[in-house]
């Protein structure tokens, strides 16, 4: 299936969730948010939210400084 992560198209297998997602991209899934349609998933829900083709996923890490 075909989705945008962060305005890059990919090809993904079909049926992942958003946490297969985040490890298949080999990212620290510690301080980061996720938006899916521009609807922001709660980490807790990460592991049963399913991606569809065509969905708009955006992930935003945190950074500390000072």
């Amino acid at each position: 299936m075909q989705v945008l992560i962060n305005g890059e198209k990919r090809e993904l297998p079909d049926g992942l969730t958003l946490s297969a997602v985040v490890r298949r991209l080999s990212l620290p899934e510690r301080r980061m948010a996720v938006e899916v349609n521009k609807q922001v998933i709660r980490k807790q829900d990460w592991e049963s939210f399913k991606i569809d083709t065509n969905d708009n996923i955006e992930i935003v890490h945190f950074v500390g400084g000072g």
